[in-house]
């Protein structure tokens, strides 16, 4: 099950609205949920709430926005999950994904990082890739030199939209998560909206009768 759900992004109001910090919106809205209050805790390096009632959790569920920058965030995940003796499998990380369009979402298990250098400290400061990952697509500038600018960059109001929308549709999936069924959440996440059914088809009218002309 998850007990740890970790938003990755970077701290400071420049890059509040950036692409690189989908993870923090992730969790925001999941706090603003559950009526969970984000704190600043310094032994764990970042912005901590304690959730008691989430629901399908069995126990106390962390969430966690770590306040390192995006370069050190494992330093942060990794203080609050050798304190509670939280395992790898139990954390999920919530982050920005090139790979895939706005609009676009998967779950999964471990895997490589994609050059992802939050991804990468976590990995290296828990010792494991073992941990769960929501990735949620921003799209690609189409060039690897324009990255570091794009990800840092505020995203059209249709692009933010759609990450909003994936957010939105992923938390149907959180009671799943945490009550340890992830096979079901993942089918949950990836499954696709069902095509709208085709519009009947309009019934025949039948015209009118006409009465012969008839001349005087």
């Amino acid at each position: 099950m998850i007990r740890l759900l970790v938003g990755l992004g970077n701290p400071g109001s420049e890059y509040v609205d950036t692409r690189h910090n989908a993870g923090f919106w992730w969790i925001d809205g999941l706090a603003r949920g559950l009526g969970a209050s984000l704190q600043v805790d310094r032994s764990y390096h970042g912005l901590v709430a304690r959730v008691n009632n989430a629901p399908g959790a069995p126990g106390p569920v962390w969430l966690l926005e770590p306040m390192t920058y995006m370069n050190l965030s494992g330093k942060s995940v990794a203080a609050l999950a050798r304190f509670f003796k939280i395992a790898p499998e139990e954390i999920l990380a919530i982050h920005d994904e090139l790979d895939l369009s706005p609009g676009q979402m998967k779950f999964k298990q471990g895997g490589g990082t994609g050059g992802h250098n939050g991804l990468k400290d976590m990995q290296a400061q828990l010792g494991s890739a073992n941990f769960w990952r929501l990735r949620l697509g921003i799209g690609h500038p189409g060039h690897k030199a324009e990255v570091a600018n794009f990800v840092l960059r505020k995203p059209p109001l249709e692009e933010r939209q759609a990450v909003e929308d994936c957010i939105a549709k992923s938390y149907e999936a959180l009671p799943l998560m945490l009550a340890g069924d992830l096979e079901k959440a993942m089918m949950k996440i990836h499954a696709k909206p069902p095509r709208p059914k085709p519009p009947k088809p309009a019934e025949p009218t039948t015209p009118p009768p006409t009465t012969p002309e008839t001349t005087p």
